[in-house]
């Protein structure tokens, strides 16, 4: 069981690389196309990449990943797209909490893990354009595997007709897999991007599913696989639409203030973001989702 787990998390780890060299070029095409607006005359936008690793505890080597990011480019104000596999041994606190989520008995005496994944956040330079977050990743324990993701649009201008496409497409590769997906990963990501202390969503939604282990790794992993590929489709259908809006400062300003929402729920209530600050990953990188400019009233 070992050796066949051992491909499967190399082949989780080569699919979350090649997704995020597929939306870090298409996300440079979509700058080198970008010819009208007030940035069509900056440079178009390229991706900074960096590597990043994760310590343990005894200082050893605990795995690692890339870092992309683009900042102040002719679409993307910033946007980051990292990939990462990471392993070694669960502190308590984390096992404390996967525990409250799922049966891992016997983790006390055998804690370690493997988890790889992506993930994405854009944030625009147009106020008409949504940002959007997206993430797929595999977790591995001795005594449970599971995969976990979705995606979700974040606008501060909403339109229903972006709202709808989204979600539509969204759908499409859900009910590729089981019909029941959809409705249920949808309600899922409306409770769990949820700011509690605001009494809001932070977006118009999306889909999202965590603890995916239907004892069928191969249907598990092709469905994490058809959730990354749908994000292109979803996400750039409404980016071309809005991308050459005319906006004002007043939507700049609507902007800003949403992304303190985004800021705020990603701080504070993000369950990746806990996992990787208190795992000890790259600080940078667990922190890439938060935008670059942000404001409260």
């Amino acid at each position: 069981m070992t050796e066949i787990f051992d491909a499967r998390k190399a082949q989780a780890a080569a699919w979350f690389r090649s997704l995020r060299d597929d939306i870090v070029a298409a996300f440079e095409m979509l700058e080198d196309t970008q010819d009208t607006g007030p940035f069509a005359d900056a440079p178009a936008g390229r991706f900074e990449v960096s590597e990043t690793k994760r310590t343990a505890e005894d200082g050893s080597d605990a795995g690692g990943g890339l870092m992309s990011v683009m900042r102040g480019g002719r679409v993307f104000e910033k946007v980051g797209v990292n990939v990462s596999t990471v392993y070694g041994q669960l502190g308590e606190r984390a096992q404390k909490a996967m525990a409250a989520r799922k049966d891992l008995s016997g983790m006390a005496d055998d804690p370690r893990f493997w988890a790889s994944g992506i993930s994405l956040v854009a944030h625009m330079q147009n106020p008409q354009s949504p940002a959007v977050h997206m993430n797929t990743r595999m977790f591995w324990t001795p005594h449970a595997w599971w995969f976990g993701g979705g995606s979700d649009l974040n606008p501060c201008i909403e339109y229903e007709e972006d709202t709808a496409f989204f979600h539509e497409t969204l759908k499409e590769y859900c009910d590729k897999h089981d019909d029941a997906y959809y409705p249920k990963f949808k309600s899922w990501a409306d409770e769990y991007f949820f700011v509690p202390h605001r009494g809001r969503a932070r977006g118009v939604g999306g889909i999202f599913y965590d603890d995916l282990n239907t004892g069928d790794w191969d249907a598990d992993f092709a469905f994490t696989q058809d959730v990354g590929r749908a994000f292109l489709p979803a996400f750039l259908g409404v980016t071309n639409k809005r991308r050459n809006a005319v906006w004002t400062e007043d939507d700049k300003d609507a902007q800003l203030v949403h992304r303190g929402l985004y800021a705020e729920y990603n701080l504070v209530y993000d369950r990746g973001t806990k996992f990787g600050l208190e795992t000890g990953h790259d600080a940078n990188a667990v922190l890439m989702s938060l935008p670059p400019l942000a404001k409260w009233v």
